[in-house]
């Protein structure tokens, strides 16, 4: 059964950016959409594991800080080479200024 877990506040991730989010052995990333949406993926980039906190977040794609694979965060799908495989996504919630994700 999934859980819900306390991430971060809201207001600690800009607008098009992203915060690196560690829980139990495990990394995600939590982005800030242009329409101020939150979605979550894996925290590791597919190809060689970089962590993707130092990434380029334009939009609502987020770009590997080691070889440029780029990556639609709403979806997780791998959109440029050399990433083939898509990032795992979670679903969000918003409560009380506090971001949730469900793993």
């Amino acid at each position: 059964m999934a859980d819900w877990i306390d991430a971060c506040a809201a207001d600690d991730i800009e607008e098009e950016d992203l915060i690196r989010f560690d829980h139990n052995g495990r990394t995600f990333a939590i982005y800030h959409s242009p329409d101020g949406e939150f979605f979550c993926t894996d925290g590791l980039c597919t190809h060689e594991q970089v962590h993707l906190e130092d990434g380029l977040v334009m939009e609502y794609e987020i770009e590997c800080p080691k070889h440029n694979a780029t990556f639609d965060y709403r979806t997780g799908e791998a959109k440029r080479a050399p990433a083939c495989v898509n990032l795992s996504t979670y679903k969000t919630k918003l409560e009380d200024g506090r971001i949730y994700i469900e793993i």
